[in-house]
């Protein structure tokens, strides 16, 4: 489905029936990362899967600042607004996670409850921002310059997804696929207007978060279990679950394990 949303055309599917479950992808993905689960949520839940900004099927903005994370929290709003729908589950993975706390920040009588997969609220320190802001404009202008092909080439060596090398050559070739398709201006734009350095530090807003939180790391993602346990330390009702033989993408690595896990942690609410 495709719908004009605050100037931007956005391509999300619905499917299920119940409560609102809002997936939300990493980096360089689309809803197609949530493909193999939509099965099982949507027969208790009504799934929705947007592409976000920049990414799958959804429009690439050329002004930067539209992809400013605050703006895609509030296309989430009016997303939901358009399928009358007033308060979710929302589920986030890295990027997505990212957007999905910035989005219980801003509407938090919209959420339900918040499942957060290897993602941080932020960097707090200005120095770090700016360095990592170089960081992102650097991948950016990669990414501009030598084009998509070389972008994922590049991204797929991130030491974060060594891995998924272990995966079956069939499966990393689908994901290589579904990253290619994507628009390098979107990627860019992301990078420029959403990416970890130009995003505000929300760690002071978690200790107003009231929704149950379900955090979950990866057994080979150091940097994230780090992150997360002190997420954990700040939100009211933060549970805290790490999956052994993944790393950053726990719903691609242990998808059977990650499905179990979320599952279980909706049904208790």
């Amino acid at each position: 489905m495709k719908r004009l949303i605050r100037g931007v055309q956005y391509e999300y599917e619905v499917c299920g029936s119940g409560e609102a479950l809002l997936l939300l992808h990493g980096f360089t993905g689309s809803k197609e990362a949530w493909r193999r689960f939509s099965a099982s949520w949507s027969r208790s839940y009504q799934v929705i899967m947007p592409d976000l900004l920049g990414h799958g099927g959804t429009d690439s903005p050329a002004a930067a600042e539209r992809y400013d994370i605050g703006q895609a929290a509030a296309d989430l709003a009016a997303l939901l607004d358009h399928l009358g729908i007033k308060r979710v589950h929302v589920l986030g993975y890295s990027m997505g996670g990212r957007l999905a706390i910035v989005f219980s920040a801003i509407y938090p009588d919209r959420v339900a409850s918040l499942i957060l997969e290897n993602c941080t609220a932020g960097l707090e320190a200005e120095a770090d921002r700016q360095n990592r802001r170089q960081q992102d404009e650097q991948l950016a202008a990669f990414l501009e310059q030598q084009g998509i092909a070389a972008f994922v080439d590049k991204w797929e060596q991130v030491p974060l997804f060594a891995s998924q090398e272990q995966l079956p050559q069939e499966q990393r070739e689908q994901i290589r696929k579904q990253r290619l398709q994507n628009n390098p201006a979107g990627l860019a734009g992301s990078l420029h207007g959403m990416g970890t350095g130009a995003q505000p530090s929300y760690w002071a807003a978690l200790p107003d978060f009231r929704m149950p939180v379900l955090l979950i790391s990866g057994e080979y993602d150091i940097k994230f279990q780090g992150i997360l346990a002190r997420m954990q330390k700040q939100l009211p009702q933060a549970r805290l679950v790490q999956v052994s033989g993944a790393g950053h993408a726990i719903h691609v690595e242990q998808p059977e394990k990650f499905d179990t896990i979320v599952s279980e942690f909706l049904q208790t609410l």
